[in-house]
This record gives C-alpha cells, structure tokens and sequence, in this order.
C-alpha cells in the first residue's frame, strides 16, 4: 500500500485497501502490506442491509510466510553467442541424451548439471535432438526431448543449477541442440 501524491491516505481509504488487498493472492516471495494501526475509523454511517458485509474487519488475516523466491533466469549474452558461433569460445562440457526415454534423460540431464556445476564449468551443451517434424512413429510421440528439456531447465530443482539456455549455433547442432550457462557455486567457508 503506497500513498497517492498529492495527499495522505485516509483511513477510509486504508480500510478500504486492506478489504481488497485481502482477496488477492501475493507474487510468490512479497507478503501483503499490513495497514497502519493508528489510523482510527471513519465515523458510522447508516447502513443498508448487506452493506456491513462489505465493510473491512480490523482484524488482520494471517499471511503465510513468503517462500524463498526461485533465482531467474536470463538470456545468454550476445557475445558470448557471437563467441560461440564464431569458435573462438570453446564449450566445457558435452551431453547427448539421444535414445533415451523421458524418465532416463530427466535424470542423466539433472546429474549431469549438477556435476558440471560442482567442476566448475560455466557453458556446457545439451543436445536433444530434433525429432520428426510433427509426425508419430509406432505411437511414440517424436521430439519429446527437444520439447521437454527446456522445461526442465526451467523447473524449480534445476534452478540454483542453471543460470540461461538458449538454443545452439548451427555448427553444434542449431535447434536440436541447447547451450546451458551454470550457475557459479556459492563459497559456504568464512
């Protein structure tokens, strides 16, 4: 709850914010504003069958604890990009999840990362595959990966692990394959 400019707030207004606020769910991480206490009451009006239904209960609503937000993620930069398809930036590490079932690569994808990131590495590739363009194959869905992966990428137990991923240059596999930028470790000694 800001104060307009201009003037104060007055405690009909605060007490009108706080009814609205009430109904409304917070981004995940933010907690709603409590309104000010010292504010007094505005005076009683008549009131109108319904109306006191309407009116804001001085009693605050417990709100729960904010949870701890996910780290975002952002686009590589362009010059690395440049630097990537030019081959004048190398890439760390390589992992090819073709062939494999969407349980098999969910996992090998996430351990892989993980390792990667306990390395040291910063850029590593991840190729997907491209699959049939739009058709199935003995029932099985193809491109499932090159669909899934990104997904995964952007999931809340991969987060702390992956810093951006955007599709590859084309001499390293163009959109059947991903470039994934990790995150550095946190140093946990004093």
């Amino acid at each position: 709850m800001r104060r307009r400019r201009g003037r104060p707030l007055t405690g009909e207004e605060i007490q009108l914010w706080s009814h609205v606020a009430r109904t409304v769910k917070p981004f995940a991480g933010r907690a709603l504003p409590l309104p000010p206490e010292d504010v007094a009451a505005p005076e009683a009006a008549p009131s109108l069958p319904g109306e006191a239904a309407l009116r804001p209960s001085r009693q605050a609503d417990p709100v729960a604890p904010p949870r701890p937000a996910l780290a975002p993620l952002v686009p590589l930069e362009r010059r690395t990009l440049t630097a990537l398809r030019r081959g004048t930036q190398s890439l760390e590490a390589v992992l090819d999840l073709h062939g494999l079932r969407q349980s098999q690569a969910h996992d090998r994808l996430r351990g892989f990362l993980m390792r990667e990131q306990q390395r040291g590495a910063r850029l590593v590739l991840v190729i997907t595959g491209k699959g049939a363009a739009g058709t199935a194959m003995d029932g099985d869905e193809r491109g499932v990966l090159k669909r899934m992966v990104p997904h995964w990428l952007r999931m809340a137990d991969l987060r702390p692990v992956v810093l951006g991923f955007e599709d590859a240059a084309h001499q390293h596999g163009g959109t059947g394959a991903m470039y994934v930028r990790l995150r550095r470790l946190k140093d946990h000694s004093p």
